[in-house]
């Protein structure tokens, strides 16, 4: 492709994009397809010679978008949802452009140290004390790994011996478990704690948990507690568990993947009481402050901890000892790592954190809006408080009619919401956090809900 034939599509890619960003309500949310229905519509070899970008770009239109499940959608609720706004889509373009590899950072200057600018805004941002070590992954999942890693060697065990056991809510998001696994730990050594009527974890269980193990003759090495479950959006008792583990010699690593993002907001500090004390955590901006997959952020309370655990360095990485040239690479599993901060840096200049802010709190006050009309419905039950953005409801009939609710209203195509099991019943999770989605989208959403359920569904 020459320069010229690179502006040309390259408009046409952005004027697409434009019109999707722009129009992004008109596509089904949920995607109308079958199992195999692209790989059936794909050639099933590689073509041998050159092909039309024209023709590319047409087939990217019609077998593409149509099976994609639309998250940059404001009516997706599912999960938790996420956005691509356009400053951060500019932003991957031009990452894409330099295409660094920022393993050292002499193969990538620019990368490195951006990774710092912006980890450290974030850090202040979100109350944070000096001194964090931050660096950007792409998922929770490999962040919470990195911390159990950690966890374990920091108590004197470079490989898992089959003593180790961890801890965590039975609420705790499932990467958690396998994280745990891919580090060693016995799955059966994994103990998931329960929780109060407020599906928190109990402290006072925490602390008989370690007991016993400790007299079996195990090893209690880390506990995870979370600032937003997937579940219902949980706050465990972040001081309580950081007491317990200090008596005991427990590496406390905090899971705020989804709900870090609100303490940019000094109306929501409550719910971070006792984060500084705490060895490590993770924060997602990738979902709710408004960056596109992927960027998880996880911050250590010491850069050598993480050193220790993951620092190998052959002859052929080996680089000048120089104290601000850091190689990102000796504080995790990674080698190659891609310029995700420049998507960071843009949104946080494009928006500010009082817009950031005020984005969040106004989803929030949009999700205890819409939870107290679920409330005030004889039919409907909100089934766990609404500390975020997060709403866990049911319908007051039977499992089956809330499983053909959620089916029926994903049918639709004008929204995705997902299930969860909660105290032994079906429910349905609406989470709100695509940064389009504004009251009419919740206002249709709930009339639909209102609608369909008043139906015979099972």
């Amino acid at each position: 492709m020459t320069p010229d034939e690179f502006r040309t599509y390259g408009y046409a890619a952005i004027d697409w994009v434009a019109h999707y960003l722009e129009n992004t309500r008109d596509y089904p949310v949920l995607a109308d397809t079958e199992p195999g229905s692209l790989i059936a519509a794909l050639p099933a070899q590689g073509p041998e010679l050159p092909e039309s970008f024209d023709q590319i770009l047409e087939d990217f239109e019609r077998e593409i978008v149509p099976r994609n499940t639309q998250w940059n959608h404001p009516r997706f609720l599912g999960y938790f949802a996420n956005s691509s706004t356009p400053e951060s889509i500019i932003a991957e373009m031009l990452a894409a452009a330099l295409n660094p590899n920022a393993m050292l950072w002499k193969s990538s200057p620019a990368a490195t140290e951006l990774e710092q600018v912006t980890l450290g805004w974030l850090r202040q941002w979100m109350g944070l004390e000096d001194g964090w070590f931050g660096q950007i992954l792409d998922t929770a999942s490999t962040s919470t790994f990195h911390a159990i890693v950690a966890a374990r060697v920091r108590k004197g065990h470079k490989s898992s011996d089959g003593a180790l056991t961890l801890y965590a809510s039975k609420h705790a998001h499932s990467s958690i478990e396998k994280g745990a696994m891919a580090a060693g730990v016995a799955r059966e050594n994994v103990r998931l704690i329960d929780v109060d009527d407020e599906f928190r974890m109990r402290a006072d269980l925490l602390e008989e948990a370690i007991a016993a193990d400790l007299t079996a003759g195990l090893v209690p090495f880390c506990v995870i507690p979370t600032i937003g479950t997937t579940s219902v959006a949980a706050i465990d008792p972040v001081p309580a568990v950081i007491e317990i583990a200090r008596r005991h010699g427990l590496w406390v690593h905090v899971d705020c993947a989804y709900g870090g993002s609100t303490a940019i907001d000094p109306r929501y500090r409550w719910a971070f009481d006792g984060l500084d004390q705490a060895d490590s955590l993770v924060v997602n901006p990738h979902k709710w402050l408004f960056v596109p997959m992927d960027l998880s952020v996880f911050y250590c309370r010491n850069a050598e901890w993480l050193r220790d655990a993951f620092s190998l360095v052959p002859e052929y990485l080996r680089t000048q000892d120089n104290p601000l040239a850091l190689n990102l690479h000796e504080y995790g599993l990674p080698l190659g790592r891609r310029f995700r901060s420049l998507k960071l840096w843009f949104t946080m200049r494009a928006y500010g954190r009082v817009r950031l802010a005020g984005l969040i709190h106004e989803q929030i006050e949009d999700a205890k809006r819409l939870a107290s009309l679920i409330v005030a419905h004889p039919d409907y039950e909100v089934c766990a408080p609404v500390h975020f953005s997060l709403i866990v409801f049911r319908h007051k009939r039977s499992d089956a009619h809330n499983k053909a609710l959620l089916e029926r209203l994903n049918a639709t195509g004008k929204v995705l919401l997902s299930p969860n099991v909660l105290n032994g019943k079906q429910v349905i999770r609406l989470a709100i956090g695509n940064i389009q989605t504004n009251w009419a989208d919740l206002a249709e959403v709930w009339g639909m809900i209102e609608k369909l359920g008043s139906l015979e569904l099972e």
